[in-house]
């Protein structure tokens, strides 16, 4: 049995033609459905993968209609040759039921493996170049270099508990502690006063 998938885009509300060029192949069903690539609920894609069987075809008018990126499209041609089902792109003339066009998605895996390595590698250069100049991720602090000092004097008055001094900042004890701990101004015999208050 030959399946169509067709997927339009809110951009371009009109499926017709590539519903025209999978009904051109011969295909007996095809399932489609108005959603964005990067959305990832497409209940139309779900039920058409479902329904196929050992022998059956997948057809998409494009590659971009059936996946959201190249390791999504990889991983979903592999899942249909796992399970014996066939794959054809009618613009790219992708056709997995012959050798050549196995090889090409043997290739395009490789790709998705190489690109997502790069992508790897970029991103712990960047952070070790961040690092290297000084700066650390995460979130900012709540609370400034100034806001802690001011939060240690105050917390020297025996009659203020950190329960009041984190109020008055806006924040939780708990981020109080945080940034006490953190601070290098901070006593320790400071830091881990009980509230009695």
């Amino acid at each position: 049995m030959i399946i169509g998938y067709a997927r339009v885009s809110t951009q371009d509300q009109n499926p017709q033609l590539q519903l025209d060029a999978l009904s051109g192949t011969g295909c007996e069903q095809v399932f489609h459905e108005a959603a964005t690539g990067t959305q990832r609920e497409r209940p139309e894609l779900v039920a058409c993968l479902r329904t196929l069987r050992k022998g059956d075809s997948l057809v998409v008018w494009k590659l971009d209609r059936l996946a959201r990126s190249l390791k999504d499209l990889v991983e979903i041609v592999h899942d249909l040759n796992q399970r014996g089902v066939g794959f054809k792109s009618l613009t790219e003339s992708i056709d997995t039921t012959s050798s050549g066009g196995r090889l090409v998605f043997h290739i395009f895996g490789a790709l998705a493996e190489f690109e997502h390595s790069l992508i790897r590698e970029r991103t712990i250069a960047g952070l070790a170049a961040a690092r290297a100049r000084g700066r650390k991720g995460g979130r900012k602090p709540v609370l400034s270099q100034a806001d802690v000092r001011k939060a240690v004097a105050m917390l020297a008055d025996p009659n203020i508990t950190k329960t009041e001094v984190a109020k008055h900042f806006g924040v939780s004890r708990v981020t109080l502690n945080a940034a006490l701990t953190r601070s290098d101004i901070v006593e320790p015999q400071t830091v881990g006063r009980e509230v009695s208050k």
